[in-house]
């Protein structure tokens, strides 16, 4: 009776079957975290292309792989069933991460939060009754990422190479400090996302790998003197792309070498092109938060405001009235 009435009230079906699984517990399917995870990368992988990108899919992978390996260390086992899970586990795969992995607080909070994608899962199916993340508050921690500063993307523009390869990637990097363009973009660049207005302006409009939202770039003169440089390179031609860009990791290790052949001391990657983009070429130069948030190619304004660090320049412009004021 007690069941029959727990069915009426949750407006499940009720047959005699259903009654007695339900009083033998055969009612109740216990699932195992790894399982559960697997079948959530495996259907995210059949979405590739149409809800996810395949470097989306590649990091909820890397993120069950961590998760294996912590349960073998701690727990000795292959899997662990759902129901075991509680904030304990949670807090101790988050210290294996930072102490036996050596993770960045912001590195373990990504595979943390794939896990957490993971167990919303198997609480909306009822194959866990309370959350393990419940009352545990993980905060990120603030990134500040290079930008090149005016003087040195001067010197980069105009250093002169004798070495093709270094030539470009720094062409490359060069043209994603006046168009945003973030690596994977840059390097998927085809005609078909070169479009002119009706004055005859060209412009970028590609949606971005990342979030699939639409970038609108206008093309000013120095990205469209690359254009023109490569537009017979054969590499180009031959993969249908504007620009010869290369792998990101050898990227990243060229723009190492051009950093020390130029004389700057900072860090490059392809990355730090985009903040350049944001910071030195448009905000500096008085392009609204607005325009700048539709050029990257982002949803909302708090996620651009992200790049619009604050500048000595935009500091001292808004200074001056202050000045004016008081003298």
């Amino acid at each position: 009776m007690q069941i029959h009435r727990k069915l009426e009230i949750d407006n499940k079906s009720i047959t005699a079957d259903i009654i007695k699984d339900c009083f033998y517990g055969r009612d109740k399917v216990q699932r195992s975290l790894l399982e559960v995870y697997a079948e959530h990368n495996e259907k995210c992988r059949a979405l590739i292309g149409k809800e996810y990108t395949e470097s989306t899919v590649t990091k909820f992978d890397t993120s069950i792989n961590r998760l294996k390996e912590y349960i073998r260390s701690n727990y000795h086992r292959d899997d662990i069933m759902l129901a075991e899970l509680d904030g304990q586990f949670i807090r101790d795969f988050d210290f294996w991460l930072k102490t036996d992995k050596h993770c960045q607080n912001n590195s373990a909070l990504k595979h943390l939060k794939n896990l957490k994608k993971v167990i919303r899962i198997a609480l909306a199916n009822d194959w866990i009754k309370k959350d393990p993340f419940y009352g545990i508050h993980f905060k990120q921690d603030e990134v500040n990422v290079e930008f090149l500063s005016r003087e040195e993307l001067d010197i980069l523009m105009n250093k002169e190479f004798t070495i093709k390869r270094l030539e470009q990637v720094r062409d490359v990097f060069v043209f994603c400090c006046f168009t945003a363009l973030a690596f994977v973009d840059v390097q998927q660049l085809s005609r078909e996302h070169l479009i002119k207005d009706n004055n005859g302006a060209l412009w970028i409009r590609k949606a971005r790998q990342k979030t699939n939202q639409m970038c609108n770039v206008p093309v000013l003169s120095i990205p469209q003197r690359i254009l023109r440089k490569y537009e017979d390179n054969a590499e180009c031609i031959k993969k249908g792309v504007l620009l010869p860009v290369i792998s990101n990791q050898r990227m990243n290790a060229y723009l190492k070498e051009i950093a020390d052949l130029c004389g700057i001391t900072k860090r490059l990657t392809t990355h730090v092109a985009r903040h350049t983009a944001a910071t030195i070429v448009f905000l500096a130069n008085d392009v609204s938060m607005e325009n700048v948030s539709k050029i990257l190619g982002h949803s909302n304004i708090r996620m651009t405001q992200h790049y619009a660090k604050v500048l000595d320049s935009s500091i001292m412009r808004d200074m001056v009235n202050v000045e004016k004021n008081f003298k």
